[in-house]
């Protein structure tokens, strides 16, 4: 028998994360407020990240990997300034960072990780 699949916050479209083993999967972060610059959307959306890993049994030291899309890739500097000072030295996830047209054009940046618990 295979292990069981936790869901946090499932929906009819999508669960906030997947728990699968030592594992966690979260789904697209983005920010609440959208009238913020870059750098308080992606702190925001960091923000949350911390909050689901806490509720799967995990933090930010754990990140395996990380996707995150900006809506202008003119914000990589702007992102890189808050995601810096956020992810723990020596403990950074792979990642990767591209520009895409996101579901609302009021936002800037959405945040994908996964990590192990």
């Amino acid at each position: 028998m295979s292990e069981k699949v936790t869901r946090i916050d499932p929906g009819p479209r999508l669960s906030e994360a997947s728990v699968y083993g030592d594992r966690m999967y979260l789904s697209g972060m983005i920010p609440e407020d959208t009238s913020l610059d870059i750098a308080g959307q992606v702190r925001q959306a960091l923000a949350e990240i911390d909050a689901l890993l806490a509720r799967g049994g995990s933090d930010r030291s754990r990140i395996l990997s990380a996707v995150i899309w900006l809506a202008d890739i003119a914000d990589f500097a702007a992102l890189n300034a808050v995601w810096d000072a956020w992810v723990v030295p020596g403990q950074t996830p792979a990642r990767a960072t591209v520009q895409a047209r996101l579901n609302d054009p009021r936002m800037k940046v959405e945040i994908m990780v996964v990590a192990a618990r």
